[in-house]
């Protein structure tokens, strides 16, 4: 059987399974759609959750860029863990205990403005449409290679199967599609990097193989790897090279957009209790860890896999001939995602740093480097082929790929839907829409939803997990700090919760496209997006964290002039905050 008909069997396979159970645990009311009826075990809901959580960004394009920029992008990972472990400690209970179907709706009623609400649902608006995004490009991305067609028509393709399992089956078939979809893609990323760690190192485990000697040089692996990449101009792999005050700032704002996430932040809602809510937090991290623990592996593993593939003799022998490249190599060269020039006419594949170019490009009249184009994103689909491993693997990572980036797409969907028919229709436009009327309308915005972000993934701006890292820089300057504010600060008013959420996401939105142009549309950058330009040093992507001290401050500035929260608020903020009544949730 050839490798594209295993494809479609495994895919096709994975596809149907979601489907079908989309179909069985298709929603009939708008508690199921929303919440799941609140009936979902901790453990379930943990495993959910996770698949949930682990995007595109983090099963395809993590690891890339873990690859390719080595110890300064590890900011991903302490990021994204660290600020699961500040959503599960310090805002899911409480949010459970509130009782509410949706974040915006928790803001208009702890807040106690409709305003606040309608502010909450544009925040959540932006900040999961430009997350989706990056989930369709990544989808794009891996429906374009296992399918062997271009990378717009796998967009195309993944657009539609989203469509039909987030549409037909809402909160209540979502969580079990995940849970599937969690199996498929932890097994898919673990298998190819236990093959790969006992290639390279001997080591079953990844996590230790990391660590391990590298059978080939006898060195340790990831010293074997700092120094091919130095002997080919690059910089050390294990060495921090960029800006420490920036790194710091992007840390945080991955953290604090985390625990701001809207389509996370409503899986605590569809639990029995408040008990079970800090649970499933807590499998959740135990599912999430599975794979975290094994990204670095992953991303190093591959890039000295790439370069062994290029100079099978070590970097002073001759690289490998155009001619003589590997399946793997034509085959990502027809997506458009990898591409190869012969700028000086040897019909050898010279990669190195030519902006560092080290002595041996000179002494071989190497002209430039000829990898002239490889999209991060397909390193961890490609880890397979790069490492020889058997067909069945490289049809497992297909279908994890594609599985990790619509579980967290369909989450998000779910999450724009939720805040338009519950928080703005039913909420603010027509309190006395039927119950078919809001599951319609929901229905149809989650379509558009889906429209809009089929669009802009067309010229995404910038890898699925650099996209994402932009989402989580809104999430952070809008959401977060309200949430903070509306458990931890009795006193916070719904002017100064308006003005901060507004001042927040507005000052990361001008800044966002001031260097990556206006809505994202390439060509509308007001400045370069480089550091020489960025104020103070910090980049785009860092720039959550400013939003949300900027919004803090704004909050309690206007809370100081204006009115205080009333009584029953005040007494409101403090039974959701001790934990009396925990066996259920309070509805207010």
């Amino acid at each position: 059987m050839d490798q594209f008909t295993l494809n479609l069997l495994v895919v096709g396979a994975s596809f149907a399974l979601y489907v079908g159970l989309a179909i069985w645990a298709r929603a009939g009311s708008t508690s199921e759609f929303y919440a799941a009826n609140r009936g979902v075990n901790p453990v379930v809901n943990g495993m959910a959750t996770a698949a949930d959580w682990m995007s595109a960004a983090s099963f395809i394009s993590m690891a890339g860029l873990i690859a390719f920029v080595g110890y300064d992008n590890s900011t991903y990972l302490m990021g994204w863990t660290g600020g699961y472990v500040l959503l599960a400690l310090l805002l899911a209970p409480y949010l459970r205990k509130f009782g509410r179907f949706t974040v915006p709706d928790f803001i208009g009623d702890r807040f106690y403005s409709q305003t606040a609400r309608i502010v909450a649902v544009i925040c959540l608006l932006v900040m999961s449409i430009t997350y989706v995004i990056g989930q369709m490009a990544g989808a794009g991305v891996a429906f374009s290679r296992f399918l062997e067609v271009s990378s717009s028509t796998g967009l195309f393709i993944a657009s539609g199967v989203v469509f039909v399992y987030a549409v037909l089956g809402g909160m209540k078939g979502i969580t079990y599609t995940q849970v599937a979809q969690y199996c498929v893609l932890i097994i898919a990323y673990t298998i190819p990097a236990i093959f790969i760690s006992l290639q390279l190192t001997g080591n079953f485990l990844p996590q230790l193989g990391l660590f391990g000697t590298d059978l080939v040089s006898g060195e340790p692996l990831l010293a074997r790897l700092d120094q091919v990449l130095t002997e080919l101009g690059f910089r050390e792999y294990t060495t921090h090279n960029g800006s420490t005050f920036n790194m710091v700032l992007f840390t945080m704002s991955l953290m604090i957009g985390t625990a701001g996430l809207p389509h996370v932040i409503i899986r605590f809602f569809t639990v029995p209790k408040v008990s079970d809510a800090r649970a499933s937090a807590g499998w959740a991290l135990v599912f999430i860890a599975l794979l975290y623990t094994v990204a670095p592996a992953v991303g190093a593993m591959a890039r000295l896999n790439i370069i062994n593939t290029i100079y099978p003799n070590g970097v002073s022998g001759e690289p490998l001939s155009y001619d003589a490249r590997p399946d793997w190599m034509h085959s990502w060269e027809n997506t458009g995602l990898l591409g190869f020039e012969d700028k000086n006419g040897d019909g050898l594949i010279q990669y190195y740093n030519d902006a560092n170019p080290p002595a041996i490009a000179a002494e071989n009249g190497w002209a430039g480097n000829e990898m002239v184009n490889f999209n991060r994103d397909i390193l961890v689909l490609a880890n397979p082929e790069i490492a020889g491993l058997p067909p069945f693997v490289i049809a497992l990572i297909a279908a994890g790929g594609l599985a990790a980036a619509l579980s967290t797409a369909a989450g998000l969907l779910l999450a724009i839907s939720s805040a338009v028919s519950h928080d703005l229709v039913k909420s603010v436009i027509n309190p006395n829409i039927s119950e078919r009327g809001e599951l319609l309308a929901a229905r149809l915005s989650m379509a558009a939803a889906i429209a809009v972000a089929t669009y802009l993934g067309l010229n995404p701006p910038g890898f699925a997990a650099q996209v994402v890292a932009l989402a989580f820089g809104l999430a952070a300057s809008s959401l977060f700090p309200a949430i903070m504010m509306g458990i931890f600060s009795k006193s916070m008013n719904s002017s100064g919760a308006i003005v901060g959420m507004l001042v927040g996401i507005g000052s990361t939105l001008l800044y966002i496209f001031t260097y990556l142009g206006w809505f994202f549309i390439p060509g509308t950058n007001m400045l370069p997006n480089n550091a020489d330009n960025w104020l103070f040093g910090i980049a785009p992507a860092s720039f959550g964290t400013v939003g949300a001290i900027l919004n803090f401050i704004a909050a309690y500035i206007v809370m100081k002039v204006t009115k205080p929260a009333p009584t029953e608020i005040q007494e409101l903020v403090e039974s959701i905050r001790v934990p009396r009544g925990a066996g259920a949730a309070q509805s207010h």
